[in-house]
C-alpha cells in the first residue's frame, strides 16, 4: 500500500510521517477550483507550519498566506512570502511581536484581523510609535460565534480605523468554519446566505475591499466567486474527519501517523505507542485516528503515550507490528511533532522541522 514503508525500522514511533508528492498534488488540487490562479489562494499554514510545505507552495505560485500564530508568521517570511496575514486579532504582546516582525522583515506586508475600536486603537498607537503602519483586515462574523462583528454593523469601525494613525483598512475577513454539511449543495446554500450580508458591506466602501473567505468546507462555495480569495488550511494534508464529512472534497492524505504495538492485555485489546502527545485528543475516543493497516481497530481508552484498541482477535496480531493511522483532525495533531517523517517512493528519506509549533517566549521584553 502506498502508505507502507519499505524501512518502518529506520522510524521510531510514535511518527507522523509526509508524503511530498501527495502535498503538490493537493496544491494543484486547490489551484484547480480557483482556475490556476493562485491570487485567489491565500492558504492557512496551521497546519503544516514547516518551511517545507511553505515552498512548495511557492512553487506553485501562492503568495499570500493566512497564519494564526506569530510564529508562523515568522516561519513564513523566512520562507519568502511576500503577504502575511494573522488572522487573529491581537492584544498587546502579540501587537508588540507583530511590530517586530514587520520591521525586520521589511520586505514582507503584514496584517491582522480587528473587530473593535478599542484594539484598533491600541494597535494603531503601537504601530504610530515606531514609525509604521500596519495594514487590518475586519473580522465579520457570519455565524461562527467565535470572533468578529457581524457585518451590518462594521461600517463605523472601517470608518475608525481609516482615522486612525498606524492603520490602512484592506479589506473583509469572513470565516464560516461552523457549515460543515456533508452535501454541497446544502454546504454553498449556507455560505451563500452568510455571505450576503459581507457583500452589502463591500458594496458600501469605496475603493471595494478586498475579501478573505472560507475554511476547507466552503472553499468549493467560495471559489465560485470571482472576487473573493478563498483560505482553506487542511487541504494540505487532508484528514479522516474531512474525508468523512465532505465526500465532495478529493483531496489525498498526505500525513499519516506511524505507531506500533506495544502490548498485548488479551483476546480482543491491544496497546499502541500513540498517546495524547502523538495525535489530537479533543474529540470523542472513535474519532481521533483511523487505522489504515487496521480499520476493525476500536480505541477504548487513551493516555498521555498509551492508546489501547478492542479487534477482533488479537492472535492476528505481535508485539511491535507496524500501525498507520490518519488522525481525524490533522492540524492539532501536526503541532504535536517536533518533525516530519519524509516519505519518497515508500521510504523514509529525512526529516521537515515542525518550526512554526513553538509559540515563542512568555517574557518578550522587560523594559515593559
Amino acid at each position: 500500500m502506498w502508505y507502507e514503508l519499505s524501512n518502518p525500522d529506520a522510524v521510531d514511533s510514535p511518527a507522523l510521517l509526509v508524503f511530498p508528492d501527495r502535498v503538490q498534488a493537493n496544491i494543484q488540487l486547490a489551484l484547480s477550483y480557483v482556475d490556476g490562479r493562485a491570487e485567489r489562494l491565500r492558504p492557512h499554514i496551521k497546519t503544516h507550519k514547516t518551511s517545507e510545505v511553505m515552498r512548495l507552495m511557492l512553487e506553485a505560485g501562492i503568495r499570500q498566506i493566512k497564519c494564526a500564530t506569530p510564529a508562523e508568521a515568522e516561519m513564513a517570511a523566512q520562507a519568502g512570502v511576500p503577504d502575511i496575514l494573522l488572522a487573529y486579532q491581537p492584544v498587546l504582546p502579540k501587537a508588540r511581536r507583530l511590530a517586530d516582525l514587520a520591521a525586520r522583515y521589511s520586505a514582507c506586508r503584514f496584517s491582522c484581523l480587528l473587530d473593535n475600536e478599542a484594539s484598533a486603537e491600541m494597535l494603531g498607537q503601537v504601530f504610530a510609535e515606531r514609525g509604521q503602519t500596519i495594514a487590518v483586515w475586519l473580522d465579520l462574523n457570519v455565524g461562527q460565534h467565535r470572533t468578529g462583528l457581524p457585518p451590518e454593523k462594521a461600517l463605523a469601525l472601517w470608518r475608525f480605523c481609516t482615522q486612525t494613525p498606524g492603520l490602512t483598512p484592506i479589506g473583509l475577513h469572513a470565516y464560516d468554519g461552523h457549515l460543515r454539511d456533508s452535501d454541497l449543495t446544502v454546504r454553498c446554500q449556507k455560505a451563500d446566505a452568510a455571505f450576503e450580508s459581507v457583500e452589502r458591506l463591500a458594496a458600501q466602501l469605496t475603493p471595494r475591499p478586498a475579501i478573505v473567505a472560507s475554511g476547507s468546507p466552503t472553499f468549493p462555495c467560495h471559489a465560485r466567486r470571482p472576487e473573493v480569495v478563498c483560505s482553506p488550511g487542511t487541504f494540505i494534508f487532508w484528514d479522516w474527519g474531512y474525508a468523512q464529512a465532505l465526500p465532495d472534497m478529493s483531496f489525498q492524505w498526505a500525513a499519516v501517523l506511524l505507531t506500533r504495538v506495544v502490548s498485548i492485555l488479551d483476546d480482543q485489546t491491544l496497546c499502541l505507542d500513540l498517546g495524547h502527545k502523538a495525535v489530537a485528543s479533543e474529540n470523542p475516543m472513535d474519532k481521533r485516528v483511523h487505522f489504515l493497516n487496521a480499520p476493525e481497530a476500536q480505541p477504548c481508552s487513551h493516555s498521555e503515550e498509551h492508546l489501547t484498541v478492542t479487534v477482533p482477535d488479537t492472535k492476528r496480531h505481535r508485539v511491535g507490528e507496524v500501525w498507520y493511522g490518519i488522525p481525524y483532525h490533522i492540524c492539532p495533531t501536526v503541532a504535536l511533532h517536533e518533525t516530519l517523517v519524509v516519505v519518497e517512493n515508500q521510504k523514509a528519506v529525512g526529516q521537515w522541522k515542525v518550526e512554526a509549533r513553538s509559540r515563542g517566549g512568555a517574557v518578550l521584553d522587560l523594559r515593559f
